[in-house]
């Protein structure tokens, strides 16, 4: 299910997608996965996608948060999953990556095993 997920962000062309394994450091899900669309209108597109798609693979979406202004919007997708999709300065101002540094990456690239 992880791996529909991101393809389903790199189909939209999300970029710097990283997925977080949080199930040892976190009670509130199993997984983060962050990614960056360029500009705001691609930030819709990317969450639209996932809005349409999740659903359809059975992973629902409790909560989306942000939409509006399409700079860092929140999915909720309960305890397995939340994604956070966000335009290249509010990653680089909130650096979730660092936040969650204790966090395992998970790597569906073959090479990287």
């Amino acid at each position: 299910m992880l791996k529909q997920v991101v393809d389903i962000v790199e189909d939209k062309k999300g970029i710097d997608v990283s997925l977080l394994n949080l199930k040892e450091i976190s009670m509130v899900t199993d997984y983060c996965l962050i990614v960056t669309g360029n500009t705001t209108t691609q930030v819709k597109a990317i969450t639209n996608h996932l809005e349409e798609k999740l659903p359809e693979m059975g992973v629902p979406v409790f909560h989306l948060e942000g939409l509006p202004s399409a700079k860092w919007v929140l999915m909720d997708c309960g305890g397995d999953l939340v994604v956070h999709v966000m335009t290249p300065d509010q990653r680089e101002f909130y650096q979730l990556e660092r936040l969650w540094k204790d966090a395992g990456v998970v790597s569906f690239d073959p090479n990287l095993v």
